[in-house]
């Protein structure tokens, strides 16, 4: 049998787009003869995998995994509802998930070069998942966070929140960060506090907001005296502690958690909505059947 080096397992690699282990097999299958591996994969159906890659995928779900005070917040898209619902991606996500809270890799590049729960990598994993269930497949994101760690889910994945508390763990905190996430996952603040907000940013909307004044015929002295309160709302927009309170409009975040938890901060929250911010494909069918007829 030829030897089969990691410079032919890599070459087929790239001919196939299948991973390593799958390629490695197939030359061992094939005595490591190129042209009969890349046809063995093929008739496994493992080299359709990577014509999917350029495929769209915006839908998926979004994962939260908590692992003693270990949390991972994780998105993962398909190209259809229906395959995001199919237990075999589900449960490709949660090995996903768990692989994350075990081994804190630095980025998506990383996380797919780990040990897989049932063997191979995270990209030998995601190669095969592709094939097997027929549709584009990408690990989009995630965030690692340990302490005290609050998370919600909504609509099945569609939104996913995870808030990092500094506070003693108890009943009360955990009933807090529960109506923190779900507030987070509604109003989707941009930062925790008006300290975080960068100092381009501000004077951005500072400079929108006196030229929408100037525009509404206010003199320039007058312009900048209506600037300073209406940078007060937008920073009532964006900084979670300055938004209206979810179960409360009458009081701020910032109010609701010191009169729950004293002493009690956010030290950080990441919401991931599916899809968000994906080229969602937009089939048209009159145009489709127009191609077909020529």
């Amino acid at each position: 049998m030829a030897e089969i080096t990691a410079k032919i397992v890599k070459d087929l690699r790239e001919a196939t787009g299948c991973g390593m282990m799958d390629c490695k097999k197939a030359l061992v299958e094939c005595d490591g003869d190129m042209e009969k591996a890349a046809e063995y994969l093929r008739e496994k159906g493992l080299a359709k995998a990577a014509k999917k890659a350029s495929r769209i995928a915006a839908e998926g779900t979004v994962k939260l995994y908590i692992d003693g005070n270990v949390g991972v917040i994780l998105e993962v898209n398909a190209e259809t509802d229906f395959v995001a619902k199919n237990a075999d991606f589900q449960a490709f996500v949660e090995n996903v998930a768990k692989v994350v809270a075990k081994e804190n890799p630095a980025d998506v590049s990383d996380l797919l070069t780990k040990a897989y729960p049932e063997g191979g990598t995270v990209s030998d994993a995601l190669t095969n998942k592709i094939a097997v269930i027929g549709e584009n497949m990408t690990i989009r994101r995630f965030e690692r966070m340990e302490g005290v760690i609050a998370t919600y889910n909504h609509d099945n994945g569609r939104i996913g929140v995870m808030t990092l508390i500094d506070a003693p763990a108890s009943d009360d905190v955990a009933a807090m960060g529960k109506n923190l996430c779900m507030h987070i996952a509604m109003y989707a603040p941009k930062y925790i506090a008006q300290a975080d907000v960068p100092a381009e940013v501000v004077a951005h909307e500072q400079e929108v907001l006196k030229t929408q004044a100037m525009n509404e015929g206010k003199p320039e002295a007058i312009a900048e005296k209506m600037v300073q309160g209406r940078i007060r709302k937008f920073f009532s927009e964006v900084c979670l502690l300055d938004q209206a309170y979810i179960m409360d409009e009458d009081i701020t975040v910032a109010k609701y958690i010191d009169s729950t938890v004293a002493g009690a901060k956010v030290l950080k929250f990441v919401r991931y909505e599916k899809g968000e911010g994906i080229e969602k494909r937009e089939d048209n069918f009159a145009d489709e059947i127009a191609s077909m007829l020529k």
